[in-house]
Protein backbone atom coordinates (compact mmCIF):
# COMPACT_ATOMS: atom_id res chain seq x y z
CA UNK A 1 0.00 0.00 0.00
CA UNK A 2 1.15 3.50 -0.79
CA UNK A 3 0.30 6.06 1.92
CA UNK A 4 -0.45 9.58 0.68
CA UNK A 5 -2.35 12.61 2.00
CA UNK A 6 -4.20 13.23 -1.28
CA UNK A 7 -5.52 11.34 -4.28
CA UNK A 8 -4.36 13.04 -7.49
CA UNK A 9 -5.72 12.42 -10.99
CA UNK A 10 -3.50 13.08 -14.00
CA UNK A 11 -4.06 12.49 -17.69
CA UNK A 12 -4.93 14.24 -20.93
CA UNK A 13 -7.98 16.36 -21.61
CA UNK A 14 -11.05 14.23 -22.13
CA UNK A 15 -9.83 11.37 -19.93
CA UNK A 16 -12.52 12.03 -17.32
CA UNK A 17 -10.46 13.58 -14.53
CA UNK A 18 -13.15 16.02 -13.41
CA UNK A 19 -16.17 13.73 -13.81
CA UNK A 20 -14.52 10.66 -12.29
CA UNK A 21 -12.76 12.83 -9.72
CA UNK A 22 -16.03 14.20 -8.36
CA UNK A 23 -17.41 10.68 -8.01
CA UNK A 24 -14.27 9.35 -6.29
CA UNK A 25 -14.16 12.32 -3.93
CA UNK A 26 -17.72 11.61 -2.86
CA UNK A 27 -17.02 7.89 -2.48
CA UNK A 28 -13.92 8.46 -0.32
CA UNK A 29 -15.26 11.55 1.47
CA UNK A 30 -12.50 13.79 0.12
CA UNK A 31 -12.65 17.46 -0.80
CA UNK A 32 -12.71 17.77 -4.60
CA UNK A 33 -10.36 20.33 -6.14
CA UNK A 34 -10.19 20.90 -9.90
CA UNK A 35 -6.90 22.75 -10.45
CA UNK A 36 -8.11 24.35 -13.70
CA UNK A 37 -11.17 25.74 -11.89
CA UNK A 38 -8.97 26.94 -9.02
CA UNK A 39 -6.83 28.81 -11.58
CA UNK A 40 -9.93 30.44 -13.07
CA UNK A 41 -11.17 31.41 -9.60
CA UNK A 42 -7.81 32.87 -8.55
CA UNK A 43 -7.19 34.72 -11.83
CA UNK A 44 -10.75 35.93 -12.27
CA UNK A 45 -10.54 34.92 -15.93
CA UNK A 46 -11.30 31.87 -18.05
CA UNK A 47 -8.50 29.60 -19.25
CA UNK A 48 -8.92 30.77 -22.88
CA UNK A 49 -8.65 34.38 -21.66
CA UNK A 50 -5.52 33.60 -19.64
CA UNK A 51 -3.98 31.93 -22.73
CA UNK A 52 -4.98 34.92 -24.88
CA UNK A 53 -3.44 37.51 -22.55
CA UNK A 54 -0.50 35.60 -21.05
CA UNK A 55 0.17 32.77 -23.49
CA UNK A 56 0.76 29.18 -22.49
CA UNK A 57 3.79 30.19 -20.38
CA UNK A 58 1.63 32.59 -18.35
CA UNK A 59 -1.00 29.92 -17.86
CA UNK A 60 1.63 27.39 -16.74
CA UNK A 61 2.87 29.92 -14.17
CA UNK A 62 -0.67 30.23 -12.76
CA UNK A 63 -0.93 26.44 -12.80
CA UNK A 64 2.35 25.98 -10.90
CA UNK A 65 1.35 28.48 -8.19
CA UNK A 66 -2.16 27.07 -7.84
CA UNK A 67 -1.01 23.46 -7.70
CA UNK A 68 1.54 24.28 -4.99
CA UNK A 69 -1.13 26.05 -2.94
CA UNK A 70 -3.71 23.28 -3.38
CA UNK A 71 -1.27 20.48 -2.53
CA UNK A 72 -0.43 22.07 0.82
CA UNK A 73 -3.76 20.54 1.89
CA UNK A 74 -4.69 17.00 2.85
CA UNK A 75 -7.70 14.79 2.38
CA UNK A 76 -8.38 16.01 -1.15
CA UNK A 77 -9.02 14.52 -4.52
CA UNK A 78 -7.10 16.80 -6.89
CA UNK A 79 -7.88 16.83 -10.60
CA UNK A 80 -4.92 18.35 -12.45
CA UNK A 81 -4.83 19.96 -15.86
CA UNK A 82 -3.47 17.79 -18.65
CA UNK A 83 -0.25 19.80 -18.92
CA UNK A 84 0.56 20.02 -15.22
CA UNK A 85 3.09 17.20 -15.64
CA UNK A 86 5.22 19.25 -18.05
CA UNK A 87 6.90 21.12 -15.19
CA UNK A 88 9.48 19.02 -13.30
CA UNK A 89 8.66 20.89 -10.08
CA UNK A 90 4.98 20.03 -10.48
CA UNK A 91 5.84 16.37 -11.04
CA UNK A 92 7.97 16.26 -7.89
CA UNK A 93 5.24 17.96 -5.85
CA UNK A 94 2.52 15.66 -7.20
CA UNK A 95 4.61 12.57 -6.43
CA UNK A 96 5.36 13.80 -2.91
CA UNK A 97 1.85 14.95 -1.97
CA UNK A 98 -0.41 12.25 -3.36
CA UNK A 99 -1.25 8.82 -4.64
CA UNK A 100 -1.29 9.42 -8.40
CA UNK A 101 -3.86 7.89 -10.73
CA UNK A 102 -3.27 8.22 -14.47
CA UNK A 103 -6.52 8.19 -16.43
CA UNK A 104 -5.43 7.13 -19.89
CA UNK A 105 -7.56 7.75 -22.98
CA UNK A 106 -7.04 7.17 -26.70
CA UNK A 107 -6.97 10.03 -29.18
CA UNK A 108 -10.09 8.58 -30.84
CA UNK A 109 -12.00 8.74 -27.54
CA UNK A 110 -10.68 12.25 -26.87
CA UNK A 111 -11.93 13.45 -30.25
CA UNK A 112 -15.36 12.01 -29.52
CA UNK A 113 -15.56 13.37 -25.96
CA UNK A 114 -14.23 16.83 -26.86
CA UNK A 115 -16.04 17.26 -30.19
CA UNK A 116 -18.19 20.17 -29.01
CA UNK A 117 -15.82 21.60 -26.40
CA UNK A 118 -14.70 25.09 -27.47
CA UNK A 119 -12.93 25.96 -24.20
CA UNK A 120 -9.65 24.14 -24.87
CA UNK A 121 -7.07 26.66 -26.13
CA UNK A 122 -4.70 23.98 -27.40
CA UNK A 123 -7.47 22.57 -29.60
CA UNK A 124 -8.52 25.78 -31.33
CA UNK A 125 -6.96 24.57 -34.57
CA UNK A 126 -8.29 22.63 -37.55
CA UNK A 127 -5.83 19.76 -36.97
CA UNK A 128 -7.21 18.69 -33.58
CA UNK A 129 -6.39 15.04 -34.10
CA UNK A 130 -2.74 15.77 -34.87
CA UNK A 131 -2.52 18.12 -31.86
CA UNK A 132 -3.85 15.35 -29.60
CA UNK A 133 -1.40 12.82 -31.05
CA UNK A 134 1.49 15.25 -30.51
CA UNK A 135 0.41 16.00 -26.93
CA UNK A 136 0.08 12.27 -26.19
CA UNK A 137 3.52 11.50 -27.62
CA UNK A 138 5.10 14.16 -25.41
CA UNK A 139 3.06 13.73 -22.22
CA UNK A 140 2.26 10.01 -21.99
CA UNK A 141 5.78 9.07 -20.80
CA UNK A 142 5.50 11.73 -18.08
CA UNK A 143 2.09 10.45 -16.96
CA UNK A 144 3.39 6.86 -16.88
CA UNK A 145 6.49 7.82 -14.90
CA UNK A 146 4.41 9.61 -12.26
CA UNK A 147 1.51 7.15 -11.94
CA UNK A 148 1.01 4.86 -8.96
CA UNK A 149 -2.01 3.39 -10.75
CA UNK A 150 -3.24 3.61 -14.36
CA UNK A 151 -6.75 3.08 -15.74
CA UNK A 152 -7.64 3.15 -19.43
CA UNK A 153 -10.96 5.04 -19.47
CA UNK A 154 -11.89 4.30 -23.10
CA UNK A 155 -14.22 1.36 -22.45
CA UNK A 156 -15.91 2.81 -19.36
CA UNK A 157 -18.63 5.23 -18.44
CA UNK A 158 -17.66 7.59 -15.62
CA UNK A 159 -19.65 5.43 -13.18
CA UNK A 160 -17.93 2.21 -14.31
CA UNK A 161 -14.47 3.80 -14.25
CA UNK A 162 -15.17 5.03 -10.72
CA UNK A 163 -16.26 1.56 -9.62
CA UNK A 164 -13.08 0.00 -11.06
CA UNK A 165 -10.92 2.59 -9.33
CA UNK A 166 -12.64 2.11 -5.97
CA UNK A 167 -11.73 -1.59 -6.09
CA UNK A 168 -8.13 -0.93 -7.17
CA UNK A 169 -7.61 1.88 -4.66
CA UNK A 170 -8.86 -0.32 -1.82
CA UNK A 171 -5.78 -2.51 -2.27
CA UNK A 172 -3.21 0.05 -3.40
CA UNK A 173 -3.83 3.35 -1.60
CA UNK A 174 -3.55 3.79 2.14
CA UNK A 175 -4.87 7.17 3.25
CA UNK A 176 -2.52 8.92 5.61
CA UNK A 177 -4.02 9.98 8.92
CA UNK A 178 -5.83 13.16 7.92
CA UNK A 179 -5.33 14.71 11.35
CA UNK A 180 -1.54 14.41 11.29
Amino acid sequence: MNPAPNLILIGPMGAGKTCIGRRLAERFTLDFVDVDQAIVDAAGASIPTIFEHSGEAGFRSHERETLARVLEGRGQLVSTGGGAVLDPGNRALIARRGFVVYLRVSVAAQLERLARDKGRPLLQRPDREQVLHDLAAHRDPLYRELADLTLDTDPYTAADATAHLVVKLATQWQRQDLTA
